[in-house]
C-alpha cells in the first residue's frame, strides 16, 4: 500500500516531517509522497528520516492554479530526478502572493470582529502560513469550537471571511512542473467538477490535457467507487496516467487517515507508483516560460 498525497507542517499539515515518516513506517506503507502546498521544504526535511527508515519517499508538490477563473490544484511528482533550482526559485517568488493574501485576510477577519494578528498566525505557520493556521488561532481564542467550523464560517471559498490570492494559470503550473522534470497530475478532480457544469468532467480534463496535463488523481479520500470508476475511465480514454493518495493533513483533517483515506476507502497498490516511474514525461510541451 502507498500514499502519494500528504502534507506536513511545512505547509498546512499538523505533522512535522519526521513524525509523518514515522507514521508511514508504522502503518507499513511501501511508499509515501510529500506534496506540500507550494513548497519542497517538508520533503527536504523528511528525506534523511525516510532513508534511515528504508521508506521509499517520493518528491512531490501541490500547486494552486487558476482554471476558468476557479482555483484548481495540481500535483507534481518528480520520479526520475529532483526538481530544478529554477523551479525552487519560482516557488519562493510565488510565496509572496500567499503573504499578501494573509495580510488581507487578517484585515478581513478583523472587520468581522475576529481579533487576530498576522504575527500570532505566523508564529505557528512560519514561512508557509495558510488558512489552517488562522483556524487554529481562532480555535484557541474561542471564536470557533472546531477547525472545521473556522473553515465553514470564515475561511472556505464560500465563507464570509474568504480572501482570494493571486495564483498562476494552470497552463503555467503544468509547464513549470514539466520543465522541472516532473509529472503534473490533477488533484482531487471531484472538487473541480463540483464547480463545473454537471457532466462536464471529461471535457474539463481534456482541456487540461491539451495544456500538458499528464495524469489524474483517480484515488482520493473524497472519491467513492463511482468517482474512481469515472476518473479511471477518463484517464484511460485520454491516455493519462493515474495517481492517488489520501490528502493527509493530520489533525487539520482528522477523518482522513494516512494511507487509508476516509473510512478506509483507499488501498492504493505499489503498482500505481511503479507504473508512474516507467513513464518518461516529454519536456517542453505546452507553453514556454523560460525554464528549460
Amino acid at each position: 500500500m502507498i500514499d502519494l498525497h500528504s502534507h506536513t507542517t511545512a505547509s498546512d499539515g499538523s505533522c512535522i516531517p519526521e513524525d509523518l515518516i514515522r507514521q508511514a513506517v508504522d502503518l507499513g506503507l511501501e511508499a509515501l509522497a510529500i506534496t506540500d502546498h507550494d513548497t519542497l521544504d517538508g520533503y527536504d526535511e523528511a528525506l534523511p528520516f525516510a532513508k534511515a527508515a528504508g521508506l521509499d519517499l517520493v518528491c512531490g508538490i501541490e500547486l494552486s492554479t487558476k482554471f476558468r477563473g476557479r482555483t484548481v490544484h495540481l500535483l507534481g511528482y518528480f520520479l526520475q530526478q529532483m526538481p530544478t533550482q529554477d523551479f525552487r526559485d519560482w516557488l519562493r517568488i510565488g510565496q509572496e502572493s500567499r503573504r499578501d493574501r494573509n495580510r488581507r485576510l487578517v484585515e478581513r477577519l478583523q472587520s468581522l470582529g475576529v481579533d487576530i494578528t498576522l504575527a500570532e498566525v505566523q508564529a505557528i505557520g512560519r514561512t508557509q502560513t495558510g488558512r489552517p493556521h488562522f483556524a487554529r488561532i481562532m480555535l484557541q481564542k474561542g471564536y470557533v469550537s472546531s477547525l472545521q467550523q473556522a473553515f465553514d464560517e470564515f475561511l472556505d471559498c464560500s465563507a464570509i471571511g474568504y480572501v482570494e490570492r493571486q495564483e498562476a494559470k494552470i497552463e503555467e503550473g503544468i509547464q513549470r512542473i514539466l520543465d522541472a522534470g516532473g509529472l503534473p497530475s490533477l488533484a482531487h478532480p471531484v472538487r473541480v467538477a463540483e464547480n463545473e457544469v454537471r457532466g462536464k468532467h471529461e471535457e474539463m480534463i481534456t482541456a487540461m490535457a491539451e495544456l500538458g496535463l499528464r495524469a489524474v488523481e483517480v484515488y482520493h479520500s473524497d472519491h467513492g467507487p463511482r468517482e474512481v470508476a469515472r476518473y479511471r475511465g477518463i484517464a484511460q480514454r485520454l491516455q493519462l496516467e493515474m495517481t492517488g493518495g489520501s490528502d493527509f493533513h493530520g489533525d487539520v483533517k482528522p477523518k482522513i487517515r494516512l494511507g487509508h483515506g476516509r473510512d478506509g476507502n483507499l488501498n492504493i497498490p505499489r503498482t500505481v507508483l511503479d507504473r508512474l516511474r516507467q513513464v518518461r514525461v516529454p519536456a517542453g510541451v505546452g507553453h514556454s516560460f523560460g525554464l528549460s
